[in-house]
């Protein structure tokens, strides 16, 4: 199970928070899947690639309680938490850096707090895609609710199809053997 993490709604969809939504969007586009909406907790999208199906989920819950949805469709689905990666914005990166890691601290990260609350659990995976750390103290919120600038936007263009390609690495390989070759991928590499 793949889960993007981000807010639902316009006004949020290109917000540095919500670049697991992207992410997940990107990845759905280029394998011509359609996204259905079975709960009023979260989208969902399948697809299959190597040989692996893989169930992607956008939570409806905003972020604080995006655990509500990954919980519930993981139960359902039979899915443990070392079978699920969470797909999450991290301002210790700079934009462009993607880092995948199993379990660990939420590391202030409320969708990813909130994902550890729910399952009872840290021991899923976290692909982490850098936003960089351009704010000063007591700016968080506002920052990662604000769109990658101009100067970004390529960096940021270019980090969604490096993570579109770790998506596809991961269902080749599974994550332990992915984990490697992403997180020593290209430039920003490292972390």
């Amino acid at each position: 199970m793949i889960v993007g993490l981000g807010n639902p709604g316009q006004e949020y969809a290109r917000t540095r928070h919500n670049i697991g939504f992207m992410v997940l969007d990107a990845f759905a586009e280029a394998c011509s899947v359609a996204w259905a909406h079975p709960s009023s907790l979260y989208d969902e999208a399948r697809v299959r690639h190597a040989g692996v199906e893989l169930v992607l989920i956008k939570p409806l819950t905003y972020m604080n309680l995006s655990g509500r949805a990954v919980t519930k469709r993981s139960r359902e689905l039979s899915i443990g938490p070392a079978h699920i990666i969470v797909i999450t914005d991290e301002y210790n990166f700079p934009v462009g850096k993607i880092h995948l890691r199993q379990g660990g601290s939420a590391g202030g990260h409320n969708g990813v707090a909130s994902v550890i609350d729910e399952l009872e659990s840290a021991n899923f995976w976290r692909l982490r895609c850098g936003i960089d750390r351009q704010f000063g103290p007591g700016q968080l919120v506002d920052y990662v609710l604000s769109e990658f600038d101009e100067s970004q936007k390529q960096a940021q263009a270019e980090m969604i199809q490096k993570t579109c390609e770790a998506i596809r690495q991961i269902a080749k390989s599974g994550p332990s053997m992915a984990m490697q070759k992403i997180n020593t991928a290209g430039p920003n590499a490292g972390g």
